[in-house]
């Protein structure tokens, strides 16, 4: 994995799924992260290919859902982040996704360190990493001896710029091969502006590529920040949620094309309809609102085909799923 020079997807919970990963790879990312799985649930899954679909499935024991899908189509870019405060179990979980340098079906580990939601941090994990230095260096050189692929993490900014350049310089001895910065702080909420500044002040400190995140909505501000932070690479949310052609040096894709590919990506891959629907309301939400008829009807959908048939692809649906009865 090479981290210079880097457009990537950022890891979001329930929507950075297959789909969404793909649909990004496919308008220009370099780099895809997915949401942030949870050890202590990721170590009771085990791996199984899924020749109904062609994915590689990390399934539940007992629960039978799936955790984790991939495809052998991103395993040289999508990168598997954990949320761990353990870094036993933290090795339990990435040995399961990165057996062995022959089988393994991503291409980097991620640690969560930024994330702030209360879930998270009451669990020890997330941003609650960033005030525990001795337990971020045990995890992660933990990680680092034990697996044949780069380990990263991606933090926030703590309360002064000095803390967290000591931090990062710590995170740097751990032998890590990139960190990702989101110029924020924990108490930061998105409507207020990220410190590109701060970032700046990380990647003069460190000889690792840095990934910068934050306020990422066009084509063009990736040569901003990159331009204001120095940064190697250049990390995006938001951005990709709202339309994942943001990757694209064409420039953006109509909202509408966008929508309907990514309901093509979510029928093929036969992703979970909660997770669908989710991804598919915040992209509503910043261009429209649920209250009109295209909200109300994705509300409604019970299931894949009902999306299908509200966006126009219920012929791609039939299309699919008739394959795959031949096929079976």
């Amino acid at each position: 994995m090479d981290y210079e020079n880097k457009l990537v997807l950022a890891p979001m919970v329930r929507v950075g799924t297959l789909p969404l990963r793909l649909l990004a790879a496919q308008y220009g990312a370099d780099i895809t992260y997915g949401e942030e799985i949870i050890d202590r649930k990721f170590v009771k899954c085990e791996r199984r290919v899924n020749e109904h679909i062609g994915s590689i499935d990390f399934v539940e024991k007992g629960a039978e859902n799936v955790v984790f899908r991939t495809c052998n189509q991103e395993r040289n870019q999508v990168v598997f982040q954990l949320g761990t405060s353990d870094a036993v179990r933290a090795l339990t979980a990435a040995q399961i996704v990165i057996p062995s340098l022959r089988c393994k079906d991503v291409a980097a580990i991620d640690i969560n360190m930024g994330c702030p939601r209360s879930f998270s941090i009451s669990g020890g994990m997330g941003a609650a990493l960033l005030t525990k230095p001795e337990l971020i260096h045990d995890i992660l050189t933990t990680l680092r001896r034990n697996l044949v692929t780069p380990v990263t993490c991606k933090i926030r900014l703590l309360k002064s710029s000095q803390d967290t350049v000591e931090l990062a310089r710590q995170i740097e001895k751990t032998g890590v091969s990139a960190l990702a910065v989101h110029g924020r702080r924990v108490a930061d909420r998105p409507r207020d502006p990220a410190k590109w500044s701060e970032i700046a002040d990380i990647v003069a400190a460190l000889s690792i590529p840095v990934i910068a995140n934050g306020d990422v909505f066009e084509y063009d501000d990736f040569r901003h920040i990159k331009d204001a932070t120095g940064a190697s690479s250049v990390m995006v949310a938001r951005g990709a949620l709202w339309n994942a052609s943001i990757f694209s040096p064409e420039g953006k894709v109509p909202w509408d094309d966008v929508k309907r590919e990514y309901i093509r990506k979510s029928i093929l891959w036969d992703n979970d309809i909660k997770s669908t629907k989710h991804t598919l309301k915040e992209m509503i939400m910043h261009y429209s609102s649920l209250e009109l008829p295209e909200g109300k009807a994705v509300i409604k959908s019970e299931c894949l085909a009902d999306l299908a048939q509200l966006y126009g692809e219920d012929k791609y649906y039939q299309i699919v799923n008739a394959k795959r009865f031949l096929v079976n």
